[in-house]
């Protein structure tokens, strides 16, 4: 039964990472209750969840929260930009150009809800006063690669004319040198105006290969900030959150080595993970 449990939770995590496939049934998630239903089903023996929870540990499995994998994204062209980037990184760790991340997020002023203690037995309530999906803030975030700083800086949205904004600003913070700048295939990234302000800023423009946001570091400082900022925490007003993004910026721009850690950069590509991708 141990052995029919395993192989059972070993096929489903091979076929959730399989392409999905049009008309297709959704692919099984076995959860204990339906671990227990199986025994009963297949064998006729009545167990309890716990029976079967010890069975899945004996056997090296365990519960955890899937990773979702953008199976269109190529990985000929994610290895090729991975290959291009090692130089970038070392040149840039040698001072001889600035390397910067940009990224952008709609941080909202309504709670985001996380994991917190509380007491045992009681729910945790965390008010809110309902701001509507409107109520949010836009920000630019840069990771400053070779400082080892962010930059978050607030918009009423981000489009063209706010994109060349920020390389405007982007360049005044480091008027002389080489500037690299590394960002996604966002329409707005691409637009023609926008090139152009980069090219006559002397900003050098480094895309993301499409559907590979784990090569944004600034992805992470996103989840940063909505741990520290907007977890258990609703705010009146886009000022109060605003406010609390600068304070937050201020924050952690005090040390270097933990934004280094938490904004790691990725510079090699787990060749198991990428052969389950299917582009077209």
């Amino acid at each position: 039964m141990q052995a029919a449990l395993g192989a059972a939770v070993c096929a489903a995590q091979r076929d959730a990472a399989g392409p999905p496939v049009a008309g297709a049934d959704p692919k099984p998630r076995w959860t204990l209750w339906r671990l227990v239903s199986l025994v009963r089903a297949r064998f006729a023996r009545p167990c309890c969840r716990e029976t079967v929870r010890a069975a899945l540990h004996r056997l090296g499995l365990s519960w955890k929260k899937a990773k979702k994998l953008l199976g269109r994204a190529d990985p000929a062209r994610r290895e090729a930009f991975i290959a291009r980037l090692r130089p970038v990184l070392a040149a840039a760790q040698r001072d001889r150009h600035h390397l910067v991340y940009l990224d952008e997020a709609h941080i909202h002023q309504d709670a985001d809800l996380g994991y917190g203690w509380g007491v045992r037995g009681e729910r945790c309530h965390v008010a809110s006063s309902s701001p509507g999906l409107a109520a949010k803030v836009s920000f630019y975030g840069l990771y400053l690669y070779n400082e080892g700083q962010v930059r978050l800086w607030p918009y009423p949205r981000a489009h063209g004319e706010h994109t060349t904004d920020v390389l405007r600003r982007l360049r005044a913070e480091f008027p002389d040198g080489k500037l690299v700048l590394i960002w996604d295939g966002a329409p707005y990234h691409r637009a023609k105006a926008v090139q152009a302000a980069a090219a006559v800023l002397g900003i050098e423009l480094a895309p993301l290969p499409g559907y590979s946001p784990d090569l944004m570091p600034v992805e992470a400082l996103w989840r940063w900030l909505r741990e520290d900022v907007t977890y258990h925490h609703c705010h009146p007003t886009a000022e109060d959150l605003t406010r609390r993004v600068a304070a937050f910026q201020a924050r952690i721009n005090q040390d270097p080595c933990t934004i280094a850690d938490r904004l790691w950069v990725k510079h090699h590509l787990d060749q198991s993970e990428e052969k389950l991708r299917f582009p077209k």
